[in-house]
């Protein structure tokens, strides 16, 4: 049995929810996967941050994976960039759509496309935030499971799967149907509730757009999400 929490995008009331139903669930020793873009968009990311470090060092059973955002908090960090080819919309880290500022603002920096604010930024983020964003893995496979921030390349095997898929992917991932050698557990690609779609999972069910962050927990191949009702299965 082993637990996930999708995106966070910076809700310290949210995610404090979702691990209050994962203890309430399997206790305090449950093991936990979170999916990735802890940062962005709501207003608590370095009190995010600093929820999954503290459940580290108590000894928590908590894989953390790096999304895309967190990427992109740490392409800032270390060579001031706010663009990125990969976004789509062509809108910058610091737009309102992207969450940048709000993160820095978690941090007591005020930053705009204008004025990044890099150096004040650099001073503010604490080198143990840095480094754990560093260190924060792409892919966790366990058994028939596979957790992964945003997918795989359905055509590629694991061992050559291109870091930046693993963050950013898509349709090629979300568009194919057929069975993979895993059930394939993400987040990444917002949708209105948690879906199952037979070959993967995605539990992005929209927190950092207004939404509930909904955890899940995975025994087997069978997926139960976790409400103040208990638990309630998802199926393909």
């Amino acid at each position: 049995m082993i637990y996930a929490v999708g995106d966070i995008h910076g809700h310290l009331d949210k995610l404090d929810q979702a691990l209050a139903l994962i203890e309430a669930d399997g206790g305090a020793e449950a093991p936990v996967v979170f999916l990735g873009d802890l940062v962005d968009r709501g207003p608590a990311s370095c009190q995010v941050i600093d929820r999954l470090l503290e459940g580290r060092a108590a000894g928590r059973d908590w894989t953390v994976l790096l999304g895309n955002h967190d990427r992109l908090f740490l392409d800032f960090l270390e060579e001031g960039r706010i663009w990125s080819e990969h976004i789509k919309s062509g809108v910058s880290w610091l737009n309102p759509r992207m969450g940048g500022a709000v993160t820095l603002a978690s941090y007591g920096v005020e930053a705009s496309e204008d004025a990044p604010a890099l150096e004040a930024a650099r001073a503010a983020v604490p080198e143990a935030h840095q480094e754990f964003l560093r260190s924060l893995p792409r892919l966790h496979e366990v058994g028939d499971l596979l957790f992964v921030h945003a997918g795989i390349d359905p055509r590629k095997p694991l061992d050559w799967q291109d870091p930046v898929d693993l963050i950013w992917i898509r349709d090629r991932f979300l568009n194919y149907r057929d069975p993979l050698p895993w059930l394939v557990v993400h987040g990444h690609s917002a949708v209105d509730y948690p879906e199952h779609c037979g070959n993967r999972v995605n539990l992005d069910g929209g927190a950092g757009h207004g939404r509930d962050l909904i955890p899940a927990v995975i025994e087997g191949r069978e997926v139960s999400l976790l409400t103040d009702r208990g638990r309630v299965a998802l199926r393909p």
